[in-house]
């Protein structure tokens, strides 16, 4: 399962990069807070469930006008990109 969801992700920065004109770390700071991100993912690294659905939100939310959304890989409606509010804070 986790292989999958890892080559999800790296369809999306295949996908994004052939429409956005970006460094593969510059994606991966933005999406994920680390340059590093993808190249450790093909290195075998793990990620959580948060992480992923983070990362796939952020492609979701910045995915290039005009291009294809990968059809392999479920996007996230708005309501599952908003954020979450604090009731206790209220």
């Amino acid at each position: 399962m986790e292989a999958e969801l890892i080559r999800h992700l790296l369809t999306l920065l295949d996908r994004f990069r052939a429409h956005r004109d970006r460094e593969e770390s510059t994606i991966g700071r933005h999406c994920a807070a680390d340059g590093a991100f993808f190249s450790r993912l093909r290195e075998g690294k793990t990620l959580t469930a948060r992480k992923y659905d983070s990362v796939v939100g952020w492609f979701s939310e910045n995915w290039p006008e005009g291009a294809e959304w990968p059809s392999d890989v479920a996007r996230p409606t708005k309501a599952q990109n908003a954020p979450i509010e604090n009731e206790a804070a209220e």
